[in-house]
Order: C-alpha cells, then structure tokens, then sequence
C-alpha cells in the first residue's frame, strides 16, 4: 500500500500486554507504505486501576524516550507521533489531566473499558455477558463513552462499540446514535479500529451502520490497528478505507492535539 495513511493506534511492551519495540512497529509501518504512526499506548493510572494492563508510571518517561527515539531514526522516511489511548473511569478524571500535561502529546483516544468494576473486554471475564441484560448494559457503556465526550479531555473516542467484541450485540442501537450527537457537538472523532476484524465480533469499531451514521454526522475517523505486536501495524486498512469512502467518511489524523484532514 502506498498512500499518505498513518496508523494511529498501537501498543508497546511497557502495557503488559504487547510485544515489539516502537522500532519494530515503524519498520512494519515503513514496510506498509504508510506514511506514518501515531503511538498509543494505554495510559498510566492510578495504581488501584487496572495495574496490569498498562505502563506504570515511573515507565512513562521510557515510553516517551523510546517513541522520540524511533522518530529520529526513521526521520525523512516515516512521521513518528506520540499519543496515548487514555481510559475514561468516573473519578479518575483529574489524574488522567495532570499526566496529559505532562508532555506535548499529538493525539489522545479516550476509552471506556470498564462498566464499574467490570473489564467487560477482558477475555478472563467474558462469562460475565450471561448475567447481564444486553440494552441496559449498552445504555450504561453508552452513557460512559458519553461522559467521556463531555470531559474535554480527549481528541478521539476509542473503539465506539467495544462490547460487541465477543459477538454480544447491542439490541437497539439508540444510546449509539444518542453518543454520536454527543461526539459530533463536542467536535471529537472516532477511532476506525480494525481490530475488531481480529476479534471474535469480525468487524471493525464501529460497526457499519454506526459508521454511516457518524459520517452523516460530520465526525472524523482515525484509522488504527490497535496493534499488539508489529504485524499488526496497518491491519485490514484497504477494507477499512473502503467502508469508509462507501458512506463518504472523512479520514483525519492528529498532530499536536490539532485535527488535520
């Protein structure tokens, strides 16, 4: 693939759970075509929260040390960007924008992976699906992607329709199209995560028909592969370059918390 596209959402080992240096993972971009990276790696948190699956924060200044060096190595031939995917957890909201202040970040996805104490993406913890009702935990995870838009804190929301990863579908689709007005009035863009294409679901965050509805909307989209590993990097992007042009979707990158495209 030859084309000005950039993957702006992947993962280093400093998560817990990802394989590959920033090196590797701008080779395997370079290899692509792709005419830049954004890192994203999971954002630290406060030591109660979801330890495990992300950097520490005594690691942070390592993360940034490793993304800048990569960018002086592939300078000329690669744009390198250094973001986070930042999670959304009512309470933690002032913690989570001391650290963006930190650095001079060029993007920031802000996700929910938790209903209360629930990892509902976690496959340790999918069983969990069983007791739940379907519309009303939509309506809660909606409401918290909703939350998120409001914080002013992030440039992009993560993998809108993440609870569907495991092929639990939302049963209405309401509080969907409800968070998009929330998105397009709060000037956010949506994270197109192919991922998904990886899951047990098979198909990218957002779904179709939330994609069309936010392109109706005017809300941007970010492609990312949410790569775990280098090959990964730029995962299913003509399918989701498709999708996208089908519906008239707009395909934006970040630079500085500034939108282009």
């Amino acid at each position: 693939m030859t084309s000005p596209l950039f993957d702006s959402h992947m993962h280093t080992p400093l998560c817990g759970h990802a394989t590959g240096t920033p090196r590797e993972y701008a080779q395997a971009a370079l290899d692509a075509g792709l005419a830049g990276v954004c890192f994203t790696d999971h954002i630290p948190m406060p030591a109660w929260y979801d330890a495990g699956w992300r950097m520490r924060r005594n690691q942070l200044g390592e993360y940034v040390q490793g993304v800048l060096e990569a960018r002086a190595e592939f300078q000329g031939r690669l744009e390198v960007r250094l973001g986070l995917e930042a999670d959304f957890h009512p309470g933690t909201e002032r913690y989570v924008a001391e650290l963006l202040e930190t650095h001079d970040w060029d993007y920031v996805i802000g996700s929910v992976h938790y209903i209360g104490a629930w990892g509902f993406d976690n496959p340790e913890y999918a069983d969990e699906y069983g007791a739940r009702d379907l519309g009303s935990l939509y309506r809660h995870y909606y409401a918290l992607v909703e939350g998120a838009a409001r914080t002013g804190l992030f440039d992009a929301v993560g993998h809108l329709d993440l609870p569907k990863k495991f092929g639990h579908r939302d049963p209405d689709g309401y509080a969907a199209l409800h968070a998009l007005d929330v998105i397009a009035e709060r000037g956010l863009s949506l994270d197109f995560n192919t991922a998904g294409w990886r899951k047990p679901v098979g198909e990218a965050y957002p779904a179709p028909d939330l994609t069309r509805a936010a392109a109706e909307r005017g809300i941007g989209f970010v492609l990312g592969s949410d790569a775990h590993r280098p090959g990964e990097v730029g995962f299913h992007f003509t399918e989701a370059i498709k999708q996208l042009h089908d519906v008239g979707g707009r395909i934006v990158t970040y630079q500085g918390r500034v939108r282009h495209g």
